[in-house]
């Protein structure tokens, strides 16, 4: 099938390789325009340019979809399907007719849960148990066409934000060539999206990452993990950034023992036995493993070797 493909990140990658590898003729590809980057701001091309460009396939960088000098562009390569993943830009009714077998949505959560930018990394932070791919027939609103396939997967209780990414961005490619197949077919029944059954997956931002100690030990876990590897979780210990980097839950008992028979206030550190534990607003948090501003990430054994804590030191999110 001869496809116009439309992406950005990493994620977008994969799609991007299983159709060629699946034989499909991607003749031209869109994506968002290359950012400054790094302490020297240089420019650097999104990671789908930089695929396209070694496959040898033309790539356009608009800065407006809604230009029909655009439109005609599309509309000369003669495409029969437009495939989307993360692109980052919304497509104009007038875009969304150019193919005759429209415009196909990848999209890394099970629709209509998670509709939104950053679905991988919220469903890891609300503790959810499945998230999966669904691949989509676009309309005019935001994650909100007709369903073509889903591909559940599970997610384990280890599970970051990164290995998820992983395990979807491979599920995109194998969806994608799925649902094609099921077009070609005639297999395939879309089906009407319900309304969204959880809060929107609104795009992270590094504030996301500042741990607020009231919360449980449960739900700061899940934070962490979710927030791994971007932009991680952190907190502020004697006006310096600590990045937490791997924790776990205290058992109850281990709990009860250490806090006492009167609880430190949330955020409260406790060391013991070579191990850091830290009062959350229920529940006691072992930290494993910690990255102190300006250093590389270290267990947290070796960061009590050299820390001076002060009795009842307490994580705070502010420096001051």
């Amino acid at each position: 099938m001869k496809i116009i493909y439309m992406g950005t990140p990493d994620f977008a990658v994969g799609p991007l390789e299983a159709l060629l590898a699946g034989g499909h003729e991607v003749v031209l590809v869109l994506t968002q325009a290359d950012r400054p980057k790094g302490r020297g701001h240089q420019l650097q091309a999104p990671p789908v340019k930089e695929a396209a460009l070694k496959a040898g396939i033309p790539v356009l960088q608009p800065l407006k979809m809604k230009d029909p000098e655009l439109w005609e562009t599309l509309r000369g390569y003669g495409a029969d399907l437009f495939v989307v993943a993360a692109y980052g830009k919304i497509l104009p009714p007038e875009i969304l007719q150019i193919p005759p077998r429209g415009c196909v949505n990848i999209h890394a959560s099970l629709l209509p849960a998670y509709r939104g930018a950053a679905p991988i990394q919220w469903a890891v932070i609300d503790g959810q148990k499945e998230s999966g791919i669904t691949t989509m027939q676009m309309d005019a609103g935001l994650d909100t066409g007709d369903i073509l396939r889903q591909y559940p997967v599970a997610i384990a209780e280890d599970e970051t934000g990164g290995s998820l990414f992983e395990k979807l961005q491979k599920l995109g490619g194998e969806a994608i060539l799925d649902t094609i197949r099921g077009l070609e077919e005639g297999s395939i029944t879309p089906v009407k999206q319900g309304e969204m059954t959880t809060p929107y997956a609104a795009m992270l931002t590094k504030e996301d990452g500042n741990v607020d100690w009231n919360k449980s030990a449960a739900e700061i876990g899940r934070l962490v993990r979710g927030l791994d590897p971007w932009p991680g979780a952190y907190s502020f210990l004697d006006g310096k950034m600590i990045r937490l980097r791997k924790t776990a839950e205290a058992p109850e008992e281990s709990a009860a023992a250490l806090q006492g028979s009167e609880a430190p206030a949330p955020g409260t550190l406790i060391p013991q036995g070579g191990k850091l534990y830290v009062m959350t607003g229920s529940g006691l948090m072992e930290i494993r493993e910690l990255q102190p501003e300006g250093k590389k990430p270290m267990p947290a054994d070796a960061w009590l070797r050299g820390a001076r804590l002060a009795e009842r030191s307490c994580f705070a999110r502010t420096r001051s």
